[in-house]
């Protein structure tokens, strides 16, 4: 393992539009410094999409190695593709076969250097769920309705139910961004979480929720995650460091209270 004293190099392919998970993820990597003691670079690569519509979606993945091959030349240890619903929209085979596309140009490093390790906020997500023993979720997404059936279903095909589902019908992904998450927990006060054992604060790396995630697991009483916080969490898991991180809800808490989560 690497000492602590040299950063590891952290590469984000996001949208063009999003202005969300660039300030998400590296708060929630400072928090992780200050409690274990690692160091965190953030490095940003920017893929064209401006509206969330599937066919927007699909021109961005298309255009996805060109934004691996720039990180690699950082020589980054990870990197995170940081558009949900753009590989949930493929469904399972499609998150796996994409994560293996933009692991390939990793693989030829400079100087016999290690390939980075590649996460995908669709698939973190899913591995997330699966760390809480998660079945059975509610879900809050800015998409129109049937691009939230969409993450349902692919949600789905890993044995993992959406029972309930609120979509915010934002297509604009800038005003993805600018929406408020205090009002996105008054709009989870709403829900009725019966039957669920977690909630998918924001399904979208764009939709800010950081702020409230603490709250709302004290609030509702289960586990609260977000893209961006199972993409931190499958991250630290894939750098082989503990999660350590403060008011981010208890994916990211040590593994001994990860599932304390007050009643």
């Amino acid at each position: 393992m690497r000492s602590t004293t040299q950063p590891h190099r952290i590469g984000l392919i996001v949208p063009s539009s999003n202005t969300t998970l660039e300030s998400e993820i590296p708060e929630l990597l400072r928090r992780q410094q200050a409690s274990g003691g690692y160091r965190f670079t953030c490095h940003s690569s920017r893929l064209r999409l401006q509206q969330v519509t599937p066919e927007a979606l699909q021109r961005m993945n298309e255009s996805a190695e060109k934004a691996v091959d720039e990180l690699c030349d950082a020589r980054v240890d990870a990197l995170i593709y940081a558009c949900l619903v753009a590989l949930m929209l493929k469904g399972r085979d499609g998150i796996q076969s994409t994560q293996a596309r933009l692991a390939r140009p990793c693989m030829s490093t400079p100087s016999g250097g290690k390939a980075p390790a590649v996460v995908t906020s669709a698939g973190a997500l899913v591995n997330a769920l699966r760390a809480l023993n998660a079945s059975r979720v509610s879900m809050i997404t800015p998409y129109h309705k049937q691009l939230t059936e969409r993450v349902a279903a692919t949600l789905g095909e890993y044995g993992i139910t959406v029972v309930h589902s609120r979509s915010l019908e934002v297509v604009d992904n800038v005003e993805v961004g600018r929406l408020d998450p205090d009002k996105l927990l008054a709009l989870a006060s709403q829900m009725d979480f019966s039957g669920s054992d977690a909630l998918v604060l924001s399904a979208c790396v764009q939709m800010p929720s950081l702020p409230v995630i603490e709250e709302a697991e004290q609030r509702f009483g289960l586990p609260v995650i977000s893209a961006a916080t199972a993409s931190a969490y499958e991250l630290l898991q894939r750098l082989d460091i503990e999660p350590d991180i403060v008011d981010a809800g208890s994916l990211l808490r040590p593994r001994v209270e990860m599932l304390k989560v007050p009643a």
